[in-house]
């Protein structure tokens, strides 16, 4: 009876366990930027797990391989404990359901940003309604910082320290030609 009764305790521990809350914040991140790590350690203190999606955008000419770009989220990402860095070519919504994500993360920047957005959150809640999508407002020293503008600072050689983690500017600087 004992043992009948330890049993029940250890499966109904097990239900009362708490669930994890695990969000997916995906991007393309050719290169990733410092707006870009701002919205992903955000989102690392608010969730459980996260899972920083690089994308493989077919209808993009990204500077970057996927691989050289998982490596640099890696790097910039080694202190953050809770985040995993993967790819995903597929829907990210398909993606979300695999990683168990009850939490897609967006960043925005500015009103531009909103209304794409909004159509892609509308998308993906048709496709499944029980992942919701949370937006962060970007701060405002980031507001104006894309991946497409880094690259066409830095294809100038122009400074862009200030913009990118170094291991990025250094990756920069070797695919245009101005690594020291």
């Amino acid at each position: 009876m004992a043992e009948r009764l330890f049993r029940f305790i250890v499966v109904l521990g097990k239900r009362e366990s708490k669930l994890e809350k695990v969000a997916v914040v995906p991007g393309s991140f050719d290169p990733v930027t410092f707006g870009h790590l701002d919205i992903i350690k955000r989102a690392a203190d608010v969730f459980d797990v996260v899972y920083v999606a690089v994308l493989n955008n077919s209808s993009k000419h990204p500077l970057f391989s996927v691989d050289e770009r998982m490596s640099l989220m890696a790097e910039v990402t080694k202190d953050l404990p809770n985040v995993r860095i993967e790819s995903s070519s597929g829907l990210l919504i398909d993606y979300a359901k695999e990683k168990n994500a009850k939490a897609i993360v967006r960043g925005l920047r500015a009103v531009s940003d909103f209304e794409y957005e909004m159509q892609i959150t509308s998308m993906n809640r048709f496709l499944d309604e029980t992942i919701e999508t949370f937006f962060i407002m970007t701060k405002n020293q980031y507001s104006f910082l894309s991946s497409s503008i880094v690259k066409e600072v830095a294809k100038y050689g122009s400074d862009v320290r200030e913009l990118v983690p170094a291991c990025v500017e250094r990756a920069l600087k070797g695919k245009y030609g101005f690594a020291k």
